[in-house]
């Protein structure tokens, strides 16, 4: 119950962050996609059903705020997050560029995904130049924001402690 409750608390604050404070902060246009970042946090952490469904929750609330297909940040999120959860037992865990690495990859993986979908359920305007620039810009941007991003994350998925001090796998 612990960690749904620290969870939620990381979703509220990507939900603001992401519709509130990031908007205000543009470069060159460009927004970090701090609920994408976080679920790939969480997904890093705790594995892909975890991630996939922090990731749903949280694009599917963030979608409530945004001009999009309602959907569309949830499906993105929540598939990226499954497959860096299938891909993190594989993955180093000690270097500290992993978060940096991870939230470059897979944030162009989710932007190019946003985009792709967004075009097959006919929002065509998303099929140009612009696009492509802005994914770009929100992946290096994503970069930028891991490194604070990732361990409130990783607070947030930690599994709770027994009583006897073990952590439980």
């Amino acid at each position: 119950m612990q960690r749904i409750l620290r969870l939620l608390l990381v979703l509220i604050g990507c939900v603001i962050l992401q519709t509130s404070v990031f908007p205000h902060l543009r470069i060159l246009d460009a927004v970090p996609e701090v609920a994408l970042v976080a679920s790939i946090a969480v997904a890093y952490r705790s594995g892909p059903e975890t991630g996939a469904v922090f990731g749903f929750a949280v694009g599917l609330s963030v979608d409530l705020f945004v001009h999009t297909p309602a959907g569309l940040m949830a499906l993105s999120c929540a598939v990226t997050a499954y497959i860096v959860g299938i891909l993190q037992a594989g993955l180093v865990r000690s270097t500290p560029w992993a978060a940096p690495i991870l939230a470059g990859v897979f944030g162009l993986f989710g932007g190019f995904l946003f985009v792709t979908v967004g075009v097959l359920v006919g929002r065509d305007e998303l099929m140009n130049a612009h696009s492509i620039q802005m994914v770009l810009l929100s992946a290096a941007y994503d970069v930028l924001i891991s490194p604070l991003v990732f361990p409130v994350a990783r607070w947030a998925a930690a599994e709770p402690s027994t009583p006897g001090g073990m952590r439980r796998w």
